[in-house]
């Protein structure tokens, strides 16, 4: 098949969160398949620094036209590896920044032009390169518009572009709402204004048109899939979202296994795997001195990574204080976001040396030495359409804490309420939730025999991305 995902951020090149790492596994291994694969990605300042793209070539000129005007910009490819290609969309005026969606306060006031520009060229690079695409799969909000951009170039234009257009809801909290009087830059006829449209409580919802002009909507987990069909989950969007139910499927993501294997990782100081966790014990005793934690045996450590915002579940964790504060247990935490929660989690440190560390930024290989160091991993979070962190510790035979929410709930079983096949600690996204699964988490660690049958059982888990892009292309298949 010839398949064109078109993405926002793909890892390596530019990377926020989880999209990154998902569509820049889920490419190479459709390529390593023998499909055709091609990946879009805005020309952002940071990807075009990154040393492989030094090698990539222009292939095309465009001239995009928006409302009345018309704006130019240069796509340029690189090919990392046989039957995958990745193309960069640029134009330094809306691209060459040091910021990615925003300046770090807020976002930028022109990302609507910025992605209509990027989808637009695109559906251009498609046509003009005759890619004559299988599947065009988009990806969260910032490709929302493409499906319908695709067909009505195709209708207005008498082309055939791709067969099936496939839209992925990352996360629906995130919708791309923009004040309707942009739309005259998508060139789109007046009808899609409306309600049937694009139209979202008088703004335009990128998100929304992804959900009603795609062929086919997918989400990150089969839990999250029926989720955002509930005005809890939906955010709006659950009646939109209804009406899709036919054409609408779950898949799990996978985790890269040749960057997040302790059998293989080089950011981790011992390697290991679930044959043998020595290794495991250098790692922890790295991340203690790293951390600069009162080294303890008996002592559990919990590590959490992630993006300081309401949805991870920092409220539920900070309701817990007291339980790092008063029981022997060491508490590390790596992230950045939502400033009061910076502060509030650096107070807590403060209180506590020794038992508590935060970093409040965004570091690769800490994120590797929490997730091999540590005893267990904390997910407290609200909703989580797929999440990754819970699979790598699992990998990495660090049991996770996880709220019953989402893709958290299809990848973490209990091993209270399933003793044979149990990986980690699963409960609802409350603060006496979490409570009791660290209460739970001391009583697994006291007893090793069923701590090490839980290590295990994760490390035996296949999170891999071969499985999870089997589904995709059999789901590709199935549609064409």
């Amino acid at each position: 098949m010839k398949i064109v995902h078109v993405v926002s951020e793909l890892y390596p090149y530019v990377k926020t969160g989880g999209l990154a790492d998902a569509v820049g596994a889920l490419g190479p291994t459709l390529a390593e398949a023998g499909h055709t694969v091609s990946v879009f990605l805005p020309g952002y300042r940071s990807a075009l620094e990154h040393p492989d793209m030094m090698r990539a070539e222009r292939c095309l000129r465009l001239k995009v036209e928006m409302g009345d005007q018309f704006y130019s910009g240069e796509v340029r490819r690189i090919s990392p590896r046989k039957n995958l290609t990745i193309y960069v969309v640029c134009r330094d005026e809306w691209f060459d920044r040091r910021g990615i969606y925003g300046n770090g306060e807020r976002d930028y006031e022109d990302n609507f032009h910025r992605y209509v520009f990027f989808q637009k060229a695109v559906v251009e690079t498609v046509r003009l390169l005759d890619m004559s695409a299988d599947v065009v799969h988009c990806h969260d909000w910032q490709t929302g518009l493409l499906p319908l951009l695709l067909r009505s170039a195709e209708r207005r234009l008498g082309v055939w572009l791709a067969g099936t257009t496939v839209f992925t809801i990352h996360n629906i909290a995130f919708q791309g709402l923009f004040p309707m009087r942009s739309f005259y830059r998508t060139n789109l006829p007046g009808e899609f204004r409306g309600i049937d449209g694009v139209e979202f409580y008088g703004q335009i919802s990128m998100m929304k048109g992804g959900i009603q002009f795609s062929d086919y909507v997918t989400t990150v987990s089969p839990s999250y899939a029926r989720e955002i069909q509930t005005p809890a989950f939906g955010c709006g969007l659950e009646g939109v979202i209804a009406l899709r139910s036919d054409r609408l499927f779950g898949f799990l993501n996978g985790i890269d296994t040749a960057v997040w294997n302790p059998a293989t990782d080089a950011l981790i100081p011992a390697k290991y795997d679930a044959g043998d966790l020595a290794g495991k014990a250098a790692c922890r005793a790295a991340l203690v001195a790293a951390a600069g934690l009162k080294p303890s045996d008996t002592a559990p450590i919990f590590g959490m990574v992630c993006r300081f915002s309401e949805q991870k579940g920092l409220d539920l964790l900070l309701a817990n204080r007291e339980f790092f504060l008063r029981q022997d247990a060491r508490l590390v935490v790596l992230g950045s976001g939502d400033r009061r929660y910076e502060e509030a989690l650096r107070a807590l440190a403060r209180e506590s040396p020794g038992r508590v560390f935060v970093a409040n930024r965004l570091d690769e290989e800490m994120s590797h030495l929490i997730e091999a160091g540590s005893d267990f991993f904390l997910m407290p979070s609200l909703f989580e359409p797929c999440g990754l962190n819970q699979m790598y510790s699992q990998a990495y035979g660090t049991p996770p804490l996880a709220s019953a929410v989402g893709g958290l709930r299809d990848t973490v079983t209990d091993v209270d309420r399933d003793p044979a096949d149990g990986t980690g600690l699963s409960y609802p996204p409350t603060a006496s939730g979490l409570k009791e699964a660290l209460d739970r988490a001391l009583a697994l660690w006291a007893d090793r025999g069923r701590y090490a049958a839980a290590q295990r059982n994760g490390m035996r888990r296949d999170f891999s991305w071969k499985t999870a892009a089997g589904a995709y292309e059999r789901f590709y298949e199935s549609t064409l």
